[in-house]
């Protein structure tokens, strides 16, 4: 089947005062525990059409992780990798206009903390796996292109 070939990852940078909402990966996290991401989550396997579920995936996931409302959306990218697990996902990332609220960690295993970031300062983090990285890049020349 289908559903079965892969996960589909929604990953938001989201934006304010030219800063980048970043969380450092909680211990409990499978993948890349401990290092600087984007907030995302995975797709429910619901039906309806595609760009409706990424964008309330990514809604909610903002939400349950880190308390924040985001305005606009704008697709950045979509990218593939093997989790070490062996699971094939697909990633998509979105550029998300902050629109409220106060940033209340969840679950510590999930989200070990939080960080307004410029890009440059993305790029410098310790511990930032190459991947966000790229991300980021990605994410900063959205930003530029749609005015944010």
């Amino acid at each position: 089947m289908l559903e079965n070939l892969f996960i589909v990852n929604i990953e938001g940078a989201i934006t304010h005062d030219g800063r980048y909402l970043m969380i450092v990966r909680g211990e409990d996290e499978d993948h890349a525990a401990g290092t600087l991401s984007l907030v995302g989550g995975k797709v429910d396997r619901d039906v309806g059409e595609i760009q409706d579920v990424m964008e309330m995936t990514l809604r909610r996931e903002l939400r349950e992780e880190i308390g924040l409302k985001v305005g606009e959306l704008a697709y950045v990218s979509c990218n593939s990798f093997v989790t070490s697990q062996g699971d094939s996902v697909i990633d998509v990332v979105f550029l998300c206009q902050y629109a409220g609220g106060e940033i209340v960690i969840s679950d510590p295993g999930e989200v070990a903390s939080t960080h307004w970031l410029t890009a440059a300062e993305v790029e410098t983090w310790p511990d930032v796996p190459p991947w966000t990285v790229n991300s980021i890049r990605r994410v900063e020349a959205t930003r530029l292109k749609v005015g944010w």
